[in-house]
């Protein structure tokens, strides 16, 4: 049975059930918002055993260019033609120090599309490309691989 005590008494234990409120509240807006901050196009990178890590494809002014499975080319967010994708990226290496353009193709892009690109870009003045690749992960001991049927 709960202890009643004076009406003029001060209570000295903390209210917590507010601010773990507000906590969850905020656990569910950070869950939401998160996967929202992913910079660019989502595509399946290539993967690859021995990347090279590029840090700077990270920074918020990094230029990023992606391509998709479909062959869409995007500068950023920004669906943009292949022919127009040097000029625009010559005017945001102006005035950089950094002239490195990062380039994140789907492993299943047409390679067409992908040397198109590329292509635009060297005709534009870009001497650094980074080409953007994701790690195999490596079977752990114990773990077997997996076989599809062929046919």
């Amino acid at each position: 049975m709960a202890k009643k005590r004076p009406l003029g008494e001060i209570l000295a234990e903390p209210n917590v059930v507010p601010m773990a409120d507000v906590m969850l509240v905020l656990l569910i807006i950070f869950m939401v918002v998160t996967p929202m901050l992913s910079k660019g196009v989502s595509v399946e990178m290539v993967k690859t055993r021995n990347p090279i890590a590029m840090q700077a494809a990270d920074k918020d002014d990094a230029v990023l260019i992606a391509v998709t499975r479909e062959g869409r080319v995007f500068l950023g967010t920004t669906l943009m033609k292949p022919e127009d994708l040097g000029p625009k990226v010559k005017d945001l290496l102006t005035n950089r120090l950094d002239k490195t353009v990062y380039l994140r193709a789907d492993a299943r892009a047409r390679y067409e599309r992908v040397v198109e690109v590329v292509d635009n870009l060297r005709t534009a003045g870009v001497d650094q490309l980074g080409l953007l690749t994701e790690q195999i992960q490596e079977k752990r001991a114990g773990e077997t691989a997996a076989a599809a049927p062929i046919g």
